[in-house]
């Protein structure tokens, strides 16, 4: 088996309610397969204050606070003064999840609109990184980006086309890479993540969804970022020690995470918990 190399997770949803039960085994497990961070996107503002207190007591988790499209139904208005006032009160080192679906029926577009185009002023205001969910709505999230100069991100889950991903990369953004690639049938994702310049790359493994094809139907984890290094050094040129690497660099750029900071987060900052609404 290759040597863990240091990885770091640049999306997974740890604290959710399927790691309840065995969050400290999962996070054992990420470590011994080399992941040495992990950002915790939030979904909700609910689930703020949580995620707050998990990051502050567990070295190497680092969170970020947003209002995911799916929950719109969760989501009011006066959610996006709150999110200022919790990234206000630092240790956040982004802001999402945030951004578009339109694949889920039911979610009212102009509403997904306003809290995405709220977010994405926060991160600017902050000078934050944004995480990006974008489904079914690629192009009218770059769209969306270009009203924004000068902010960056990344897209999680990427699943465009090559061209909508060379937009994004002129625009400064990364492509979040995670279990998808490792379909036979993710043929365009596939050469994306061939093509693309390795400085706009990230590993993720959205735990607890999107596994791997052969774990498929089961839990998603943080240390499963380690076999998508492997399916991602297989359609490219680099080894497998020069992907792990630069995508870790990109992430701690990104997220302006520090070698030590990958480690151990700044405790002083993160262990103030938000309150939600």
């Amino acid at each position: 088996m290759p040597a863990a190399l240091p990885l770091i997770d640049s999306h997974c949803h740890l604290d959710a309610p399927e790691f309840a039960a065995d969050r400290s085994a999962v996070i054992a497990r990420a470590r011994a397969a080399g992941v040495v961070a992990q950002v915790i996107p939030a979904i909700r503002a609910a689930d703020w204050p949580a995620l707050a207190e998990l990051c502050a007591g567990e070295a190497g988790l680092h969170a970020a606070y947003g209002l995911h499209p799916l929950y719109l139904a969760e989501h009011v208005d006066t959610q996006l003064q709150e999110l200022r006032e919790c990234l206000a009160a630092g240790g956040a080192v982004a802001v999402g999840e945030c951004g578009l679906d339109f694949f889920v029926e039911g979610l009212d577009p102009s509403l997904q609109r306003h809290f995405f185009r709220g977010q994405l002023a926060l991160a600017l205001e902050f000078d934050l990184p944004v995480i990006v969910h974008a489904r079914r709505a690629v192009e009218e999230v770059i769209h969306t980006l270009r009203d924004y100069p000068g902010l960056r991100g990344v897209v999680h889950s990427y699943s465009g086309s090559e061209e909508q991903a060379r937009q994004l990369c002129r625009q400064g953004f990364l492509l979040g890479i995670g279990g998808p690639v490792s379909y036979s049938r993710a043929h365009r994702l596939r050469r994306v993540v061939a093509e693309m310049p390795l400085e706009h790359l990230l590993l993720e493994s959205d735990a607890p969804d999107q596994p791997l094809a052969a774990q498929r139907g089961e839990r998603n984890e943080p240390a499963s970022i380690a076999a998508v290094l492997d399916e991602i050094a297989a359609l490219r040129p680099e080894s497998r020690e020069t992907i792990a690497a630069a995508t870790t660099a990109n992430a701690r750029r990104l997220f302006n995470l520090s070698a030590d900071a990958a480690a151990a987060p700044d405790r002083a900052s993160s262990s103030s918990a938000p309150a939600a609404g």
